[in-house]
């Protein structure tokens, strides 16, 4: 299961599935890629320490995730992070 971060979402995946593109390489032979989950933030900064937390999940735990769908504040609760918003 991919885990990354992005502005631009829908172009990010298309990245992805275009041959020589800037997309991982890991990713190339992996066939068309499906979208399971996408929230919003907050800043740069606190979306790679998501990232960092999420690719330190199991597959199981990642799958819970995913079928939970926690949002923003709610994702950051799960995964023992702060806010650094503010908010």
């Amino acid at each position: 299961m991919y885990t990354g971060i992005a502005t631009d979402v829908p172009r990010r995946l298309d990245e992805h599935a275009r041959k020589g593109g800037r997309g991982a390489k890991s990713l190339r032979a992996k066939g068309p890629l499906e979208l399971a989950y996408q929230t919003r933030v907050g800043t740069r900064s606190l979306a790679l320490k998501v990232e960092r937390c999420v690719k330190g999940l199991t597959k199981k735990q990642k799958e819970e995730l995913v079928s939970t769908g926690p949002v923003g504040d709610e994702l950051l609760g799960y995964l023992g992070l702060v806010s650094d918003t503010g908010a």
